[in-house]
């Protein structure tokens, strides 16, 4: 980690990439080849995943070439789940498959975010394509009039780890006002609190686009805990909230030398 040529004493510890905790999943909204090249200038070591939102992959420029600078920062691409479900509802799904074939992607989104899908043919679906990708999915709709409740969403989540989902991604949308959280932005905390507690947050990845969000969830859960719909701009502001160098969370993980000390000879400090 950059930060450690720094030698600060009481930074969280982050695991190495390829990581299973502490993911950061960048948003990318269609990006330019060179838009890439200059956000993984800085901010490569802190992304895991890239997300190619929507479905700006069909009309992006250069793609090929936008894929190729990723791949030599070695961070996988998906494309985002409203591409999966534009291909599901034609009745092209080989078609799908092929074209991530073509690209040379290992991740797939499979979402049920925008259409009335039977939760029986997602699970198909994920066991389908998790026979030769990794497969992410993502539970939750884009609604916000719709409101799961949070056994359904437990009962959810389960199904499709259970199918071959690497990961499960909480839907929020882009703007966080749907799925995870109220329309005016504000967390469902007993929601959240109960996916952790019943499924364990490293097998979610919980979709944060604002900043409050992402300080709510790190100062619950820790500065491991899996966040999507980062956009680029967002990856550095995001890792410093992590490792408490950004005034939300500057006391959430901090000790003092003296406190560290006695920590580390067994002693417990008032």
């Amino acid at each position: 980690m950059i930060h450690k040529q720094f030698n600060m004493i009481g930074i969280p510890e982050r695991p190495a990439k390829p990581r299973e905790s502490g993911l950061t999943l960048m948003l990318d909204k269609g990006f330019s080849a060179r838009q890439v090249e200059d956000a993984l200038e800085v901010a490569a070591e802190y992304v895991d995943l890239a997300k190619l939102g929507w479905g700006t992959a069909v009309i992006t420029p250069g793609l090929k070439r936008k894929l190729a600078i990723y791949k030599e920062a070695g961070i996988p691409v998906y494309l985002g789940g409203t591409l999966f479900e534009a291909f599901h509802v034609r009745d092209q799904l080989d078609t799908y498959r092929q074209l991530l074939t073509d690209l040379g992607l290992s991740h797939v989104e499979i979402s049920d975010g925008s259409l009335e899908m039977e939760h029986e043919e997602k699970v198909r679906c994920i066991e389908l394509f998790a026979q030769d990708f990794t497969v992410l999915s993502e539970v939750g709709s884009k609604d916000a009039e719709k409101i799961m409740p949070p056994y359904k969403w437990v009962q959810l989540i389960r199904a499709e780890l259970a199918a071959g989902s690497w990961k499960v991604i909480c839907e929020a949308r882009e703007s966080g006002t749907a799925g995870l959280f109220r329309p005016n932005g504000e967390v469902r905390s007993g929601l959240v609190d109960e996916i952790v507690d019943l499924i364990g947050g490293d097998h979610v990845i919980f979709e944060a686009p604002q900043k409050p969000q992402q300080v709510w969830f790190i100062r619950q859960f820790g500065p491991n805990v899996n966040l999507g719909n980062i956009s680029p701009s967002e990856v550095i502001p995001l890792e410093t909230l992590r490792l408490g160098l950004r005034g939300d969370t500057f006391f959430e993980f901090f000790e003092t030398p003296h406190e560290e000390h006695h920590a580390s000879n067994g002693h417990i400090t008032e």
